[in-house]
């Protein structure tokens, strides 16, 4: 198949799943293209024989770049067969509802949903969490998306099923969507800032300029995290919730330790989710095994 899997990604968590994803595709014998939203354009869907759309979740939805980009799509005459891949820093059952809006739109399109999937990766708002956690989630995508990658080859569907009321819930919390510019108009540098550019050339939507020395942030802010996420002198403050800004990117590759005195244990957070989390993970694990046995139809 000629696979096309259109992406959004904030810092960088989501386009690490897809490429995951498009290594996994590419041993099965697919070809697999990638599309990053955030460079607008259009694209013409019937060039393929299926199509992936792939976000982190915001404020339990799909950012707003990734509905309006679906909403630019032309509408397909014969059905194409799509998926949907989203990252989050928590398996809050709210977040099966986060692609409920998407789901409707794709469906509008003439598309056919055949599979869902979401991934756990690090928070790059609210707190950090620790290179050991981060590692433990990348292990455990490592474990689920071969067997997840065949599922969406073979058409087998596995989709995500929504909660209750989860598509009103939802759609009160879009109110992040132009929340985010609001509060991106109260964004600012500190002294520490050394004009290094980084930031602008980083914005998706082209929202920060430097005009003779000084930053200035305009009113088209996704609230992506970017910015701060990626500046190397942690210089950008976000309005109203800075106190959950994070910032710097994390390693991957250093293995958790569990236990009240372990390396690579928050203990301020250490609890938080935690029961979701190991769920989660052996969740994943069991995937990786039914890819093994040959059993993982069971798993759908």
């Amino acid at each position: 198949m000629k696979i096309l899997i259109c992406y959004f990604s904030g810092t960088g968590n989501t386009k690490r799943v897809v490429d995951e994803y498009v290594s996994c595709l590419t041993e099965l014998g697919e070809s697999t293209e990638l599309y990053n939203i955030e460079l607008g354009g259009e694209i013409s869907p019937t060039q393929y024989d299926m199509l992936g759309i792939a976000y982190p979740i915001w404020a339990f939805n799909a950012p707003g770049i990734v509905l309006d980009f679906v909403k630019r799509l032309k509408k397909v005459e014969a059905p194409i067969p799509a998926f949907i891949l989203k990252t989050s820093g928590e398996a809050l059952a709210l977040n099966n509802a986060s692609s409920d809006k998407l789901k409707s739109l794709l469906k509008k399109k003439g598309f056919t949903l055949t599979n869902e999937y979401h991934y756990l990766m690090p928070y790059n708002i609210i707190f950090r969490h620790t290179d050991g956690m981060a590692h433990r989630m990348w292990t455990a995508v490592k474990w689920a998306v071969p067997a997840d990658c065949r599922a969406v080859v073979e058409r087998r569907k596995q989709i995500i099923k929504s909660i209750p009321f989860g598509r009103p819930i939802t759609a009160v919390l879009r109110v992040q969507q132009w929340g985010g510019r609001f509060n991106g108009k109260r964004y600012k540098v500190t002294d520490e800032c050394v004009h290094c550019g980084r930031c602008v050339k980083a914005c998706p939507v082209h929202n920060i300029i430097d005009e003779n020395g000084k930053l200035k942030f305009g009113k088209k802010c996704l609230m992506c995290m970017r910015c701060a996420f990626e500046c190397p002198k942690d210089a950008i403050r976000i309005g109203w919730f800075d106190g959950w800004r994070v910032n710097g990117a994390y390693h991957f590759d250093k293995p958790y330790e569990d236990g009240e005195n372990a390396v690579g244990v928050d203990k301020k957070h250490v609890d938080y989710c935690r029961k979701s989390y190991e769920k989660y993970f052996e969740t994943c694990k069991e995937k990786a095994a039914s890819l093994e046995t040959g059993d993982e139809q069971k798993q759908a």
